[in-house]
């Protein structure tokens, strides 16, 4: 698809002429090309920088995507034309997502609880027979994932002697933290649980290690929670950040990731091969999310929306480092962590989320025996979200 797309648009000034007057004129155009190329190369005159050309691309584009069936395509090419706008216009575009947003996400879609169940089962086996135990959560938001986990704990443990259970819940809200806080702990106490929870303010969503260091105890078990997480750091931030975690020897980290490239800056000479893989990876979430709600949904539209426009919107911008499985764990083993394959639990338990809560044909979940350190959840055999332990 993208070596034909980009025979068509040539290169140079006259390349950009010919991008720009090929796309002047929507009928014949949408005639020959797919809506998805077509965004494609609307994201290529903006890496050429001929921004006038693209900024009446874009609006061909939206008036096709506008007046068309509203499937999932016209509301993918929607949010990606928004996001190329505010390129244009130099403004970032992206602000953080509604709670509701976030709750309807975590409802209505299986990727977060994906992310946590599986993350979830890698900790408790970790924390087996702890009696002190910490749990670092780098992006503790509303902490839907740990009732669930404290529930299990609870089940699992001396009714007379149970664990200490300690989140440090990290976050750029405080007041949101502190209600989180509030909310596990009235449920811990519920489980008999001895739990205590300690906010960690971090205002640029971004790990912070010397922040981190001060929230640690001698003699806790120690294991840490990164979903969604990760690639909020760059390349040797990234690096940093995972050896000197290594450093304070957790007995597990988890990380739940998007399976999806990063995108480089505009000017990039891998942009638009970049994009264009964003574009799929988006393109499976929305066809998803229309083959499990209908289309007059007011749930899916919120979700679609308020939350995978405002992702959408940070991948164009080129703020946010995604990366490849494989790149996860190369960054992984760089800074000195071993892999943990998810045990034959894990891997049932995420089998029989999809069957009881999301049975729409085209969900799966599997282990690659190429890279059995991940376990992944797919949409029609591509992978959109992974998960992997460390120690």
């Amino acid at each position: 698809m993208l070596s034909s797309l980009m025979s068509s648009t040539g290169g140079g000034k006259a390349g950009a002429h010919q991008r720009d007057s090929s796309l002047q004129h929507c009928d014949p155009v949408f005639s020959s090309f797919p809506v998805r190329q077509l965004l494609i190369r609307c994201a290529d005159l903006v890496h050429h920088g001929d921004l006038p050309a693209a900024g009446r691309a874009i609006s061909s584009l939206l008036s096709v995507a506008n007046t068309g069936s509203d499937d999932a395509t016209d509301r993918l090419v929607r949010q990606f034309c928004r996001a190329l706008s505010f390129c244009i216009a130099g403004r970032p575009g992206c602000c953080p997502p509604s709670s509701s947003a976030y709750f309807l996400f975590n409802h209505i879609a299986p990727f977060l609880r994906f992310a946590h169940l599986t993350a979830n089962q890698a900790i408790l086996e970790a924390a087996a027979g702890c009696r002190q135990v910490h749990i670092l959560d780098l992006d503790a938001h509303h902490g839907l994932q740990w009732p669930p986990l404290l529930q299990a704990i609870s089940a699992a443990g001396d009714i007379h002697r149970p664990p200490s259970i300690r989140i440090t819940g990290a976050g750029s809200d405080f007041e949101t933290l502190c209600r989180t806080g509030h909310r596990l702990s009235a449920f811990a106490h519920s489980c008999n649980l001895d739990f205590d929870f300690r906010p960690l303010l971090l205002p640029d969503h971004r790990p912070n290690y010397d922040r981190i260091l001060n929230h640690l105890v001698h003699g806790e078990t120690l294991l840490v929670n990164c979903v969604l997480v990760l690639h909020k750091l760059q390349n040797e931030e990234l690096l940093t950040f995972l050896r000197t975690l290594k450093a304070i020897k957790p007995a597990v980290v988890t990380v739940a990731e998007r399976e999806m490239p990063p995108l480089p800056t505009h000017s990039s000479p891998d942009f638009i091969q970049q994009f264009a893989a964003t574009v799929e990876h988006y393109s499976a979430m929305f066809e998803s999310l229309e083959a499990t709600f209908p289309a007059w949904s007011r749930e899916r539209s919120e979700v679609e929306q308020s939350w995978l426009g405002r992702e959408i919107q940070g991948a164009v911008a080129g703020g946010e480092s995604h990366r490849w499985s494989e790149k996860w764990e190369f960054a992984m083993r760089s800074a000195g962590f071993k892999s943990i394959p998810p045990s034959r639990f894990a891997v049932s338990q995420g089998r029989m989320l999809l069957r009881l809560h999301y049975p729409t044909e085209g969900y799966n979940v599997e282990v690659e025996k190429e890279k059995e350190e991940f376990f992944f959840l797919r949409w029609k055999n591509k992978p959109l979200y992974s998960v992997s332990s460390w120690k």
